[in-house]
């Protein structure tokens, strides 16, 4: 899985732009602000359907325009695959694949697999557990539908069942309609307990191997689900009828998988609480690097790397590292100023315009 070339219009600060890739690592050069970000956003997109920022969708259409165009070929072993999105000011996005809509965002899939990471994601580490779901989830999702389609489900359940929390006021109605919702979400509850253990108990060796590499051997790095302890339906059945006069008091739920978080020590320590920000920055990195590997094992298809300006973030013995890292997928990486002495392609972005650079 390569991606061959991307073209791009009206997004962000492009008007109209293609630019091809190499294989390998690709070097997306320029100052501040020149568009080298939206490179890596646009490409992001065409894995997951969403954007690794905060943003609405429609701050991505240009702004004197009404659509945005992104459209991606990617070689794969069958032949090439295009990926389309279309983005209007008056209409929802619209996804292709090969010139057909996607009715289902959980349809793009598995088309496009990558692992994004920048010094923002050091949330990941920092910030709340809910940070660390989302990295499970979208790590999982690409992986495995099943698991996207459960997660979505669950969280519709969950909306519902604290809707009414906060507007049902009769009691005995209000606990009926739960006993509904409860039975609903107890199966989903396992589901999504059973790939999340998986997918950490897969994670943490790898995490160990990336976190030994970049810090040479000096920390060690371990990661453990925390969440729900019940193994069956029935005891999270239980679980959830006995949080219910809780639930009634607090107007929300209380008890469930969206209560999930990872568990990260290094040197046995929790590094969220007494690590330092170089520590929870090479922390991050390794677990990205360690999803990375993850996803290749089960997919058998090695995913694309996207990295944002992380290079300004480590000293030069972890710069080398990193890139020597790089050797095993096709990477984007962006820098202000590429210096090394590697092979690569290096491109460079300035005010929404590709030029490649030539050595």
């Amino acid at each position: 899985m390569k991606i061959k070339k991307i073209e791009l219009f009206g997004y962000r600060n492009y008007d109209s732009t293609v630019i091809e890739f190499d294989d390998g690592l690709n070097i997306i050069e320029g100052k501040n602000a020149q568009g080298k970000t939206n490179l890596l956003e646009a490409i992001y997109y065409c894995a997951v359907g969403k954007s690794f920022r905060a943003s609405r969708e429609k701050e991505v259409i240009k702004w004197n325009g009404d659509i945005a165009k992104i459209k991606l070929t990617i070689n794969k072993e069958i032949g090439n695959k295009i990926i389309e999105i279309i983005f209007s000011k008056s209409n929802k996005k619209t996804i292709k694949i090969d010139g057909i809509p996607i009715l289902k965002i959980g349809e793009l899939f598995g088309e496009l697999n990558a692992v994004f990471f920048s010094p923002d994601e050091l949330k990941l580490i920092k910030d709340s557990p809910e940070d660390r779901r989302r990295f499970m989830d979208v790590s999982l999702s690409q992986v495995y539908k099943d698991y996207f389609y459960s997660i979505s489900k669950y969280n519709k359940i969950l909306q519902s069942r604290n809707k009414c929390l906060k507007t049902i006021t009769d009691v005995n109605s209000l606990k009926q309609m739960l006993s509904v919702y409860n039975i609903q979400i107890a199966s989903i509850c396992l589901k999504i307990k059973k790939y999340r253990q998986s997918f950490l108990e897969k994670l943490n060796p790898y995490a160990k191997l990336a976190h030994n590499y970049i810090t040479s051997g000096q920390e060690e790095i371990n990661l453990e689900y925390s969440g729900i302890i019940e193994n069956s339906e029935q005891d999270i059945l239980k679980a959830l009828s006995q949080s219910e006069d809780k639930d009634i008091k607090m107007g929300f739920t209380t008890y469930g998988v969206h209560k999930d978080d990872i568990k990260v020590t290094v040197n046995g320590v929790d590094v969220r609480t007494f690590g330092s920000q170089g520590q929870q920055r090479t922390v991050a990195l390794s677990m990205k690097l360690a999803e990375l590997e993850i996803i290749k094992q089960d997919t058998k298809a090695v995913p694309i790397l996207l990295l944002d300006d992380v290079l300004s973030e480590l000293d030069n013995t972890r710069k080398l590292k990193l890139l020597k890292f790089c050797s095993k997928a096709q990477t984007f990486l962006t820098c202000t100023e590429f210096k090394f002495d590697v092979p690569c392609h290096r491109i460079n972005i300035c005010e929404g315009n590709a030029k490649i650079i030539k050595d």
